[in-house]
Order: structure tokens, then sequence, then C-alpha cells
């Protein structure tokens, strides 16, 4: 009896030890926090290296910023934290969110003219939705003379 029981103990330590294992080594390997402009400017001033490795960016897009190449899926667009503006160069297709005034993540390099080369664009959803004066309950109003529930 208590060799089975031993035996379980053991077993469980060992499967909660490797699922722990690799759930700390998981976070360590995808996990990358992003930098601010005035952060990413300090770090590109003590080690000119650092422009070729892949970072994230999260700022503020600069309103009426944004220009769109015609016919293309190239945009053009600077970012702020209020303290400092990047220029930032994105291909791809844009999220729906994507507007003057939203905060952004881009991830990328930075190129030699000091433009952010974009790779991934997410742009954060505002976090709640209003309806324009006017509309609220408009489009939804019972039909006079419907009963909910009953067939026509």
């Amino acid at each position: 009896m208590t060799s089975a029981r031993t035996k379980f103990l053991i077993g469980g330590a060992l499967v909660l030890g490797t699922s722990g294992y690799l759930m700390a080594t998981s976070i360590k390997d995808t996990g990358m926090y992003y930098l601010t402009p005035t952060e990413l400017a300090t770090k590109l001033a003590s080690d000119p290296g650092f422009r070729s490795s892949g970072v994230k960016i999260g700022a503020r897009v600069v309103p009426g910023s944004i220009q769109r190449v015609p016919g293309g899926k190239e945009y053009a667009f600077r970012v702020t934290d209020g303290a400092r503006i990047v220029p930032v160069v994105y291909r791809g297709i844009a999220p729906d969110t994507f507007t003057d005034g939203v905060d952004v993540v881009v991830e990328g390099r930075m190129g030699e003219d000091g433009t952010f080369r974009a790779t991934t664009l997410l742009a954060k959803c505002a976090s709640r939705y209003e309806n324009a004066p006017g509309e609220a309950g408009d489009k939804y109003k019972q039909t006079p003379g419907y009963r909910a529930g009953t067939k026509a």
C-alpha cells in the first residue's frame, strides 16, 4: 500500500515539475516587453548594435501622420510617447482599429535612416464603443403591431 502511494506521489511531482519547467522556459523565450520611443532612443545611443535586433515599440499614432501608398499595403506614420517621435513604415494589412491617435505596438527593426521598419502592427482597441448621437435605439425599434414570440 505504501509502495503504490509513493509511486503516485513521485509521478505527480515529476509531472508538476516538468510542467513548471516547460512553462517557465516558454515564457522566458517568448516574452518580450515593448519600449517607448524615448527608451528606444536611449538604447540606440548606448548601443548602436541594438539597431539590428528585433524590438517592439509601444506608442500613440501622431494625429494626421498616417499616409497610405495608393494601391498598396504600405503605411507610413509617426508614433510618439509625448517626448519623442519615431517615423514608422509598415507593409501589410492594417487592423480596422488603426487610426489617428490610437495606441499601437509595432515590431521590427530600426533602419539606418532613423525610420522604424515594422513587420507587425497591433492597434489597441478602445475600451468601450459608443453610438453616435441620435443613433441609440433607432436601428432596433419595434415595429407597430409586432409582438415578440408570435409568427406572422
